[in-house]
């Protein structure tokens, strides 16, 4: 016969498991807002690497050091935040979708399953991945227009470079590089949200902590720098890919014709295998206070807001 003690542990089990989802409004309004204070901390952090990243991959530049010395020499320190205003509101937008659509899966998953808390594979991973895929619309023509200000050595302003687009190619000329964004986020995002759960779970474990809240700030951004390293290991040559597709010309100056396959052969025929991994250094580095200060900010304000 079961004792006191096993009677207990059997009751707190299952009630934790017919707990019902919050599917409130409340509740998805605070994963969106949670997400945008993120959104922004990324952007502020990694903008200046992130433009090195994108010159090393579009230009002839062979190392940051290069790219560093020509921005300060021909553009000034203020070209380092070049073409911040985008992805200040647009990252904002992007990482508000991404956590809502990961919490959003989350919360789809359990009520259909019953379980009170996901596996780590494959669920973690397939609620990553369609927040990446759900944030694609915005991230890609955001990222578009990123690329296109940081490729460049000139001045050019986000609205003239949006009607220049639009009035010769079109809403297809906004969207160019779409398909291979979906597939870049798809992976990066599955693999992000992957493992920064697998390394919060293990610190829950580890500590024996009895409830998430109980982690610390610096566990928090452990856990999410390793996670971004591991997001742009797992798809950065995708990343390469978009971003010459993306940066590309247009018309008779193009080179693919928005064709990820064109620009890929393009990469490889030119620059080998290696070519496809053409500014990882800073974006590696750039991915440790980035996801870190991401996923910490998220965190912290969830807390803040309940």
């Amino acid at each position: 016969m079961a004792d006191a003690a096993e009677v207990e542990a059997f009751e707190q089990t299952d009630l934790a498991k017919s707990k019902p989802v919050d599917n409130s409004l409340s509740r998805k309004l605070k994963d969106v807002a949670a997400g945008f204070v993120g959104g922004a901390t990324q952007v502020l952090i990694g903008q200046p690497a992130d433009l090195v990243k994108i010159r090393l991959q579009t230009t002839s530049a062979s190392s940051s050091l290069q790219v560093i010395k020509n921005v300060v020499k021909n553009e000034g320190l203020f070209a380092f935040y070049k073409g911040t205003l985008p992805p200040l509101f647009g990252v904002g937008v992007c990482v508000s979708l991404q956590f809502y659509g990961f919490h959003e899966t989350k919360r789809q998953i359990l009520q259909y399953t019953g379980q009170d808390k996901l596996n780590l594979w494959p669920q973690t991973y397939i609620a990553g991945a369609m927040a990446g895929v759900v944030n694609s619309p915005v991230t890609s023509p955001v990222e578009q227009l990123r690329i296109l200000s940081q490729s460049s050595g000139k001045s050019i302003s986000m609205s003239a470079t949006i009607k220049q687009i639009y009035s010769t190619q079109g809403l297809r000329g906004i969207y160019r590089g779409f398909d291979i964004t979906v597939l870049r986020e798809f992976q990066a995002y599955g693999v992000w949200f992957l493992t920064y759960e697998t390394l919060i779970k293990q610190i829950i474990d580890l500590q024996h902590y009895k409830s998430r809240d109980q982690i610390s700030t610096p566990e928090l951004l452990a856990s999410g720098a390793l996670a971004g390293n591991a997001l742009w290991l797992s798809s950065y040559p995708l990343d390469v890919i978009k971003s010459n597709v993306q940066s590309d010309g247009w018309g008779a100056n193009s080179k693919f014709n928005g064709s990820s396959i064109k620009a890929a052969k393009y990469i490889f025929n030119n620059h080998g295998l290696l070519g496809f991994w053409r500014g990882i250094v800073p974006c590696l580095l750039r991915a440790v206070p980035c996801s870190a200060g991401t996923f910490a900010s998220v965190e912290l304000a969830l807390r803040l807001m309940g």
